[in-house]
């Protein structure tokens, strides 16, 4: 047991999954954020998607208006929706990489451009920039998802 325990305390000690961990922890506030600020425009913009949520702007039929669907709020959830789509496959293969024994360097590389990607992709979705900005903010962190899963599968 004090065996497991060891091995335990050697991987928090590890550099890699130190820093795997840190990025992972940014990428998934900043997920998390999406849900917020899909929220906030919501709200703002009185665009519901379930009567429940309208109950504060009015009852019965003045209520039902608010049942609606806006382009900020859409535009916001499927930046969510490619966070989610993205995200979680880094989450996974990320720490499959951290645990394959990868050079500090290398790793911190990894992880360093995913999560800049991802910070610029939210922005080019919710400013917006003109494309190509999301479109190579999103295949950059999409590359470096694939780079790792490679490394893990050549280990």
């Amino acid at each position: 047991r004090s065996g497991e325990m060891a091995k335990l305390t050697q991987l928090i000690d590890n550099e890699v999954f130190q820093a795997y961990a840190t990025y992972a922890t940014i990428v998934l506030l900043k997920m998390m954020l999406m849900s917020l600020i899909t929220a906030y425009f919501r709200i703002t913009r009185k665009a519901f998607a379930n009567p429940e949520d309208t109950a504060s702007f009015g009852k019965g039929e003045s209520a039902k208006k608010y049942l609606r669907s806006d382009p900020d709020v859409e535009r916001v959830r499927r930046g969510h929706l490619n966070d989610l789509e993205n995200i979680i496959p880094f989450f996974g293969i990320g720490l499959l990489y951290a645990l394959s024994g990868p050079e500090l360097s290398t790793a911190l590389l990894h992880f360093r451009i995913f999560a800049g990607a991802r910070i610029i992709h939210t922005f080019a979705y919710l400013i917006p920039f003109p494309q190509p900005g999301r479109g190579l903010s999103w295949a950059i962190g999409y590359a470096v998802t694939i780079s790792m899963a490679y490394k893990v599968l050549k280990t």
